[in-house]
């Protein structure tokens, strides 16, 4: 376009930019092959000739190229690709030398091996109607790439809604001791469980691997007292650990001893039946020779009954005959001098 004035701009500057109808001479001189002439005059050549098919070959040649950068491409080995053409699902493709086709194709390419995780801290009700504060994760992975581009519009936000709704379905059915003590394992397989019902009925191509439970808090307010709660309950089983210890180790000694009484008094029963036994066996031969010879025998019964009794004393009394004294010897003080007098020689 041209002003009227083509030494001036309409704001009376001086022009001295090129002028736009010559720019466009010269560019359709290139593509026409046609020599362009400044001011309409034939004098100068001021273009350069260019065959058209050669134009066009250099233009189809750098679109096969940007086609070919477009087109081909690399799945890595823990990636999968899934291909939507003119927006419906055509393949899913393996790791390695892939192709798609440009503008048609549209390529979605996730990590499949990876482990991601998720995790939430929420208050909620428990079956006794008490307030936990609950702090959970989940440990999932795409099972299902095709699933996971087509079916959910947001998978991950589907799997937070899904782990915050089956929680809270879950602790409503434990207390508020279960659920800060013993049940936490019971609470996060139930979680888990409901959880993958739940993306499976979605469809979104999820795969829970583990939940924790990381921290079951009851509110603030009531916290010191239920620290000591916890407390008192470890001390309670401190304790049984302790007599449940102490009983395992005094019942095995009381069966002891009481074995060992058992024995002594087996071995005392036969001793005192074999004793008897021998007993009633001599009085019947003694009752023999009874028989045969009573006076003799009678005296030497006499005799040996003399013989254990005197035996055991330490004390002789001599009656003198014909008198009225008592002869008195203190045979275990004499007996005591001479032992003490031995031990002073040595």
């Amino acid at each position: 376009m041209n002003w009227d004035n083509k030494d001036n701009d309409p704001w009376g500057n001086k022009n001295d930019a090129p002028d736009f109808d010559e720019l466009m001479k010269k560019f359709s001189a290139v593509l026409g092959g046609k020599k362009s002439s400044s001011n309409g005059s034939g004098g100068n050549n001021s273009g350069f000739n260019m065959p058209v098919g050669r134009v066009m070959a250099y233009a189809l040649f750098g679109l096969l190229v940007l086609a070919g950068f477009q087109s081909i491409y690399v799945v890595e080995e823990q990636e999968r690709a899934v291909i939507l053409r003119l927006g419906k699902f055509n393949e899913e493709q393996q790791p390695g030398l892939n192709f798609k086709i440009p503008i048609i194709d549209e390529k979605f390419t996730e990590n499949v091996t990876i482990t991601r995780r998720e995790s939430q801290s929420v208050s909620m009700l428990t079956k006794d109607e008490n307030i936990v504060d609950v702090t959970v994760s989940a440990q999932y992975r795409i099972a299902n790439l095709k699933d996971f581009v087509l079916n959910v519009r947001d998978p991950e936000n589907s799997l937070k809604q899904a782990l915050d709704s089956a929680l809270r379905f879950v602790v409503g059915d434990f207390t508020l001791d279960q659920t800060l003590t013993v049940g936490r394992q019971n609470i996060a397989q139930e979680v888990q469980e409901r959880m993958q019902s739940y993306l499976d009925i979605y469809t979104t191509g999820l795969l829970v691997q583990q939940v924790n439970i990381e921290k079951t808090d009851p509110p603030s307010a009531v916290k010191d007292a239920f620290d000591d709660v916890v407390a008192a309950r470890e001390d309670k089983e401190k304790l049984q650990n302790e007599a449940e210890r102490y009983a395992l180790s005094i019942v095995p000694e009381a069966r002891g001893k009481a074995q060992a009484v058992i024995k002594e008094a087996e071995g005392y029963r036969l001793a005192v039946v074999a004793n008897a036994e021998g007993e009633v066996d001599r009085f019947n031969k003694l009752l023999e020779e009874y028989t045969k010879a009573p006076i003799v025998t009678r005296d030497r019964l006499y005799l040996d009954a003399l013989q254990s009794v005197l035996s055991n004393s330490t004390k002789v009394m001599v009656d003198v005959e014909g008198g009225n004294n008592l002869l008195y010897l203190p045979l275990d003080k004499i007996m005591e001098e001479n032992k003490k007098k031995g031990d002073d020689d040595e």
